[in-house]
């Protein structure tokens, strides 16, 4: 595939490609495939109702500029629009949501055109229709320092005008977007980006915004838009006439009812469901798990897996209950490289060498729920098997052991000693240090059993650890995304597909160039220029093998720096009460509140 194609010869050369940069005949170019319950909706599904959702912890903003945590974008897909979204039983191919069509992409590949539908309204108390300016201004708003976005640099970052900075200055226009009229917008390339770029549309950053009832919200740092979001989806945060999100006690309870002003003729999803409300603070996911199973009317759960038994009894007994879908992403715990001594990449490499991997992934089910991680590009992304398959990594004698291997954890350890003599480090390999080395764990199952087993791993190199718990949500927005702020260890991150590309799992994560103030998901902080240079040149090679190679070469690359110990690539697991028709999104792999409904 040519990247001087437009969009209506991609998709003559490559069936079903749509916008995302997925490579022809690539064998990772499949479906989201499913559990029992799974992503294909019923026929026929009933209308009404209300639903439950028990959630641990919070989202971590509805506003669409900076939302970026996978809960929140359960509730961001069912109240807002964006210019491309995924309908649930296919996360490769987007279908147009505000767009009318697929994007137009020039020959140069520097310029992208998108057509946006008429009568999409904003609810109350906006009222009035979207307009391109409004997309144009959503997209301003997420370069400033006051609505931090944790990838408005990293996928857009080439726009003409763009700030160089992301997230540091105040609001300014960007000259590389452009709207003719109102249903028209074009995004102009500072280089031959477009096929990369077009794939990133299907992100909340897209959401129209309006200026002239957000911008006084925007001037204030943080902007409390986040408090008085207005939406475009079928559903919204109950609010009161100024605008003020009423409907939302952050850490209690999300009120989600129904959009007034959403016109069905206009938008592909059901919206079976008249109101939802997520119940917070659910953080024994063994008993929400259960209380689900026997309830009526329920979903569960937001922070990760049920606990191992109740999934082992869930797909037994309930299985009708039970929904399965393929993250596409890594879990994984990562360092500070730029904090002592995790700075040095041969204590690194001991620590990913003595982590028992396959004992981390039991605190999420086991095999059940994945394959043990080596590497960073996940099954069913573009990349995975140039990158070497399920054994990426295992060429690297750290990672060789799933079950960890102290011989090789001391002979890296005795190298960090000799390279540099003042480290604490005996004849041994052991770390004979007095300090306990910060790391902040989210509170609720199964994160907080992972930190544990991460640090009694930790223990027999001699590292000790002053372990905290916070809800997921804090991990995120006070510790693990902010550099300041950032503990030494964060045992329970993980990252999933913004779009299917390797670009989306690599360069948000470990491009030097895209650590944040704020929002920041480089949560290694790695910054090798060797690295950063291979994404910025990979980024405008089209999509095709070539493209995945050389993203596959950079996986080796991140690899060998050992920034991070990688330990499932995983599937997730919700649960429904039997009266509920549950239908997962494969591209958030949560529940979809736009497809679900009661039997």
């Amino acid at each position: 595939m040519r990247r001087s194609l437009r969009w209506a010869a991609m998709l003559v050369t490559c069936m079903g490609l749509a916008l995302v940069v997925a490579a022809c005949g690539s064998s990772n170019k499949k479906k989201s495939t499913s559990g029992t319950a799974g992503t294909t909706p019923p026929k026929g599904a009933k209308q009404g109702g209300h639903l439950t959702f028990l959630a641990a912890s919070d989202v971590d903003y509805i506003d669409p500029g900076q939302t970026y945590y996978t809960f929140g974008y359960m509730v961001h897909y069912a109240t807002q629009r964006t210019l491309y979204s995924f309908k649930p039983s296919d996360s490769i191919n987007p279908v147009p949501d505000l767009a009318t069509g697929p994007p137009e992409i020039s020959s140069d590949n520097k310029t992208i055109t998108v057509h946006i539908r008429k009568g999409v309204k904003f609810s109350p108390p906006v009222n009035r229709e979207v307009t391109t300016k409004d997309i144009k201004y959503a997209f301003e708003r997420s370069f400033t320092k006051q609505v931090p976005s944790g990838y408005a640099g990293t996928y857009f970052g080439q726009l003409v005008g763009a700030p160089k900075a992301s997230n540091t200055t105040g609001y300014k226009p960007i000259s590389g977007i452009t709207t003719p009229d109102d249903q028209t917008i074009v995004f102009h390339l500072q280089t031959p980006v477009a096929v990369s770029v077009a794939a990133a549309l299907v992100m909340p950053i897209t959401t129209p915004v309006p200026k002239e009832y957000a911008q006084k919200f925007d001037q204030k740092s943080p902007t409390t838009y986040d408090q008085h979001v207005v939406f475009t989806g079928p559903y919204m945060v109950k609010n009161d006439a100024s605008g003020k999100l009423i409907g939302r006690s952050p850490g209690k309870k999300i009120e989600i009812v129904r959009n007034p002003n959403w016109d069905k003729s206009t938008d592909y999803r059901p919206a079976y469901l008249d109101s939802i409300t997520i119940d917070e603070g659910n953080t024994d996911l063994t008993v929400a798990s259960r209380r689900t199973l026997n309830g009526s009317g329920l979903l569960c759960c937001d922070a990760g897996q049920p606990p191992p038994a109740v999934t082992k009894q869930a797909v037994t007994k309930f299985k009708s209950q039970v929904a399965i879908v393929p993250s596409g992403g890594t879990r994984y715990i990562a360092f500070d490289t730029k904090r002592k001594p995790f700075d040095n990449a041969n204590i690194r490499k001991a620590l990913i060498a003595i982590s028992d991997r396959n004992a981390l992934r039991l605190t999420r089910g086991g095999p059940f729920v994945g394959d043990i991680a080596n590497g960073w590009i996940p099954p069913g992304i573009p990349g995975f098997d140039e990158a070497g398959g399920l054994n990426q990594g295992v060429d690297n004698d750290f990672l060789k052991n799933p079950n960890g291997d102290p011989a090789v954890a001391k002979k890296y350890m005795l190298a960090a000693k000799q390279g540099d003599p003042s480290l604490p480090i005996n004849a041994a390999g052991k770390w004979t240090g007095s300090e306990k080395f910060l790391t902040i764990a989210t509170n609720a199952s199964p994160g907080k059993e992972t930190a544990a087993v991460a640090e009694a791993q930790f223990a027999k190199l001699g590292f000790n650890l002053n372990l905290r718990e916070v809800p997921q949500d804090t991990l995120y927005t006070k510790f693990c995304g902010v550099p300041k702020q950032q503990p030494p260890i964060c045992p329970n991150v993980g990252w999933f597909k913004d779009f299917s590309d390797p670009e989306s799992m690599l360069s948000a994560t470990f491009n030097g160039n895209n650590i944040l103030a704020q929002g920041n998901t480089n949560w290694p902080q790695l910054d090798d220029p060797k690295i950063n240079a291979a994404m910025t040149k990979a980024s405008t090679i089209p999509a095709g093998t070539d493209r995945n190679k050389a993203w596959a070469d950079i996986d080796k690359m991140i690899i060998a720096d050992a920034p991070a110990i990688p330990y499932i690539w995983d599937k997730t697991i919700t649960l429904a009460s039997n009266d509920v028709n549950q239908v997962d999104n494969g591209y958030y792999t949560t529940q979809d509140l736009n497809f679900t409904s009661l039997k």
